[in-house]
């Protein structure tokens, strides 16, 4: 096995036995090489089929099997301040927000992966918005965007539902 085959090996092995996400600061850091080598590296593992998954806190391997065996996507609007609000609201009742997406009038629909499942993990993803002064997607559409959740049944969706629409988050039907 060549270098960079082996190297890519080692990633993989990192992210799967990780329970948290990896930076790619991290995996380099372990592997003794440049961040954009192991940002390389990952980009050629997920053409090869393995399921990583990029988030704002780092790398993940998807997990199958997952807990929440209900997933829905929901409509939402506001503003960029009202973010953390929004996030929390969902994650305090129960469930994983796992991505964002947009309409994007060029580009067609944009995804950014969350698996966003505590109110740590949205204080990271808020303080990495503000340290790096990037926009939230939702921004380029006048705060209006969609997020895949998953939760427990149908019942805890209806319940999520309702608070999203009681806190105004929820995009207007009429």
């Amino acid at each position: 096995m060549d270098k960079a085959n082996n190297r890519r090996t080692k990633i993989l092995k990192l992210i799967k036995e990780s329970g948290n996400p990896l930076s790619a600061s991290f995996i380099a850091k372990e592997l003794g090489v440049s961040r954009q080598v192991i940002v390389g590296d990952v980009a050629i593992l997920r053409a090869a089929g393995h399921q990583i998954i990029a988030t704002a806190r780092g790398y993940l391997a998807e997990v199958s099997g997952n807990q929440h065996q209900h997933i829905w996507k929901i409509a939402c609007q506001h503003t960029p301040e009202q973010t953390k609000d929004e996030l929390y609201l969902l994650i305090d009742l129960g469930a994983t927000v796992e991505d964002v997406i947009i309409e994007h009038e060029v580009y067609g629909e944009l995804t950014g992966s969350l698996r966003l499942k505590s109110r740590y993990d949205v204080d990271i993803f808020i303080d990495q918005l503000n340290k790096s002064g990037a926009k939230l997607l939702s921004e380029l559409t006048q705060g209006i965007h969609l997020h895949t959740i998953s939760c427990r049944s149908k019942e805890h969706f209806n319940k999520i539902m309702i608070a999203l629409k009681e806190s105004g988050f929820l995009v207007n039907e009429g």
